[in-house]
């Protein structure tokens, strides 16, 4: 058998002092790749229906609008939000669901379009797209990129349903279209 030469490669053995100083190196990587990061994207979507012009400025905030309900004693709670430009003038509105903050049971929701005046300025409420007094709960809302606004809706089939269980589901949409909110689509609910 034969013994071949093999030069002695010391430094080739870890130590605990080569685990810190890879160590020391890593966390040098990320605490420098968090500070530098490349610029924001700037390609443009293409264009899509008849919406033309980017959204710009601030979308309403609800917290500084008076909603149209009255809760007597108790206050207005935005339940849930979403903002686009719904109408096409470049300028964000807020969709916001809003029911009065009742200390028991589950109070119905309104949903409620908001804008800004042509100056920035004089927040308000455009539109009722759910109205209360339909005893309607939103499970969900969006707004999508074409401006079309969706909403889950829980409600009842009669009156007779108690408030506590609702057994009706609708999938509600409206779009701006001729100076007014307009179901997208009929009503399609179906009992839960």
């Amino acid at each position: 058998m034969q013994h071949l030469a093999v030069p002695d490669l010391s430094h080739t053995h870890t130590r605990p002092i080569h685990w810190v100083a890879t160590a020391t190196a890593v966390a040098a990587v990320v605490a420098l790749s968090s500070v530098l990061q490349p610029d924001a994207a700037t390609a443009a979507q293409p264009a899509t229906g008849t919406r033309t012009a980017p959204a710009h400025g601030t979308p309403p905030d609800p917290a500084a609008v008076a909603f149209p309900l009255d809760c007597g004693p108790v206050e207005a709670v935005v339940r849930k939000k979403a903002s686009g430009d719904l109408d096409g003038d470049g300028r964000p509105e807020t969709v916001a669901v809003v029911h009065c903050d009742a200390p028991m049971g589950t109070p119905p929701d309104g949903v409620y379009v908001l804008t800004r005046g042509a100056d920035g300025g004089n927040l308000r409420v455009v539109a009722t797209l759910v109205d209360p007094k339909d005893r309607h709960t939103v499970t969900d809302l969006a707004v999508d990129g074409g401006g079309l606004v969706r909403a889950t809706l829980l409600g009842y089939s009669s009156a007779d349903v108690p408030s506590c269980c609702p057994d009706v589901t609708d999938h509600a949409k409206w779009r701006w279209r001729n100076g007014a909110f307009v179901g997208e689509t009929p009503s399609q609910a179906r009992t839960v």
